[in-house]
C-alpha cells in the first residue's frame, strides 16, 4: 500500500475547497490568514488530520490539519512540525486542538 505524501495531502485539500491557511502565533494560538482573526487552537474545527514521517529519517515528522475557521466559516489547512522538532508554540496549539471527528 503506497501512502500519499504531504504534497498529495495538501493538493487533495485544496482540490476539496481548504482554501485558507492557518498559522501558529507566538502567542501559541491559530491565525486564519484569509480573514486575519486569531483564536485558541480550541476554538477551530478539525476535519481531517494527516500525519508524515520524513522516509530517511523518522524524527522528521509534520502533520497536515483541515481545519474550519469559527470566524469566517472559511475551510484550510494547518502545516506543522511535531514531535521532538515541534516548536513549544506548535506543540502547545496541537495540545489545545479539540478532538477530532471519529473516523
Amino acid at each position: 500500500m503506497t501512502w500519499p505524501t504531504l504534497v498529495e495531502e495538501l493538493a487533495a485539500l485544496r482540490a476539496d475547497g481548504y482554501t485558507a491557511d492557518f498559522s501558529v502565533t507566538s502567542e501559541a494560538s491559530l491565525r486564519c490568514t484569509s480573514c486575519g482573526h486569531s483564536h485558541p487552537a480550541n476554538r477551530v474545527t478539525i476535519e481531517s488530520i494527516a500525519r508524515f514521517e520524513g522516509q530517511s529519517n523518522p524524527d522528521d515528522q509534520s502533520i497536515v490539519f483541515g481545519l474550519r475557521c469559527e470566524h469566517c466559516g472559511l475551510r484550510g489547512v494547518l502545516v506543522t512540525a511535531y514531535g521532538p522538532t515541534a516548536s513549544e508554540q506548535e506543540a502547545e496549539v496541537i495540545l489545545a486542538l479539540p478532538a477530532p471527528p471519529p473516523t
